[in-house]
């Protein structure tokens, strides 16, 4: 597999010189050499996994808790209506 690295930093609205492309190229090419080595090994019964060991739940338990007082929460806020945080509408065209 060929990647073309002008072709992609012209995608990408790049401007490379020339010793730039002819530099990412060369280690593009290692890259993608590199992956297809790694390609090459066979896995045939290897289950899929996320991590090099087997994980155990690393969750803490759910505990109820305390909350925060309304009021201590609300405390630093620039602006309030009521209970709750006055925020700007930061999205045009939304319908309130």
């Amino acid at each position: 597999m060929k990647i073309d690295v002008a072709y992609a930093a012209e995608l990408a609205r790049l401007e490379l010189s020339r010793e730039e492309k002819d530099l990412f190229q060369s280690q593009l090419d290692g890259i993608v050499g590199y992956v297809e080595k790694i390609s090459e090994v066979d896995v045939e019964g290897v289950e899929p996994m996320m991590h090099g060991h087997t994980l155990v739940n690393v969750f803490r338990e759910d505990e109820v808790e305390e909350s925060m007082d309304r009021e201590d929460a609300l405390a630093n806020a620039p602006a309030r209506t009521g209970d709750e945080f006055l925020l700007p509408k930061i999205v045009e065209g939304a319908e309130s």
